[in-house]
């Protein structure tokens, strides 16, 4: 059975492409004029985005490389001691919703320092899967199609993301404790 999965995952982007191609040819479409269109549409899509890119970046790292972030760790450790949750984990838990690059840095920081198999490490492997970068999603996202009016995507896509903090805090404590 695996060598079969393995065989299907191997040979379904060549066959989805394939068929796209057939069925295109079928219908008569002009398949490279249609694919260079495309990407001139892209080409343009990047450059609208390459401004909020940009200011989004330069703000993570100034955060990171200020030391706000590690004032606001130790600031909360007290706090998130009580409730059972790791501070190492914090900086992980407040920019996965900003960032996909920065949070897999650092949860591979993480995972480094403490372990894979590590109460840290599953929890930041965890976080990882169970959330989303919610901010990056809504720039770049919403900011192609200019959508202006992001309020309620916010909230929600921030309160699924803690959301999935805490599921990720509890299901990895129930499982692993």
């Amino acid at each position: 059975m695996y060598a079969l999965v393995t065989q299907l995952s191997i040979w379904a982007i060549p066959a989805l492409l394939s068929y796209v191609l057939v069925y295109a040819l079928y219908k008569r479409v002009p398949v490279y004029d249609t694919f260079v269109s495309g990407a001139k549409g892209g080409f343009g899509t990047a450059i609208r985005l390459m401004p909020h890119l940009v200011g989004m970046m330069v703000a993570i790292t100034v955060f990171r490389e200020s030391g706000a972030l590690d004032l606001l760790t130790k600031a909360l450790r007290p706090a998130l001691d009580a409730v059972g949750f790791p501070a190492e984990v914090l900086p992980l838990s407040l920019l996965r919703p900003v960032t996909g690059t920065g949070s897999l840095a650092i949860t591979t920081d993480l995972i480094a320092r403490y372990g894979p198999d590590s109460y840290i490490g599953r929890l930041a492997s965890t976080i990882q899967g169970s959330t989303d970068t919610t901010l990056y999603v809504l720039t770049v996202y919403f900011g192609a199609v200019a959508v202006t009016r992001t309020k309620y995507a916010l909230k929600v896509g921030l309160l699924s993301d803690l959301i999935g903090v805490i599921a990720s805090v509890c299901i990895v404590s129930l499982i692993f404790g």
